[in-house]
């Protein structure tokens, strides 16, 4: 009798413990392959892009406004995903014209008309850093395909 009083009491929190597993999982957008490829694309392409910011802005003027949109359609696309407030809140963070990250260094190399090599490397640095951090929530989401029925 008390082997089985004891495995009870191990038995309800490993399965509460996986339903709370289960139930935290729900609470945010499964794996998308294609906001994952989205998103190393306009990386790959904004740091080619930041790299000529040492030359006057309205040389790149058109390549700058080409990137904005792609910006703006890998959002668009992630904004529309359900549960994926957490992934939003990186990609405002990534594009706030105001801030230290990308939307920030296209506003002040619009503003400044050339940035210095210096700063542009280590502004890189940031911006590479919030790129892999949008890249890898969205390569530790569960598969839908993973997910029990």
């Amino acid at each position: 009798m008390d082997k089985i009083i004891n495995t009870g009491r191990i038995i309800k929190p490993v399965l509460l413990l996986f339903v709370l597993t289960y139930a935290s999982c729900l609470s945010i957008s499964s794996f998308d392959q294609y906001a994952y490829a989205q998103t190393t694309a306009v990386k790959v392409d904004g740091m080619n892009l930041m790299d000529l910011a040492t030359d006057d802005y309205s040389l790149h003027q058109a390549s700058v406004k080409q990137y904005q949109t792609q910006l703006q359609k890998a959002y668009e696309y992630e904004k529309n995903r359900p549960k994926n407030e957490i992934t939003l809140q990186l990609w405002n963070k990534l594009l706030d014209p105001n801030g230290h990250l990308m939307g920030g260094f296209l506003s002040r190399w619009e503003r400044e008309k050339k940035l210095n090599a210096t700063f542009i490397a280590e502004e890189k640095k940031l911006v590479d850093k919030a790129f892999d951090q949008i890249a890898g929530l969205e390569s530790q989401k569960i598969k839908s395909s993973d997910i029990p029925k």
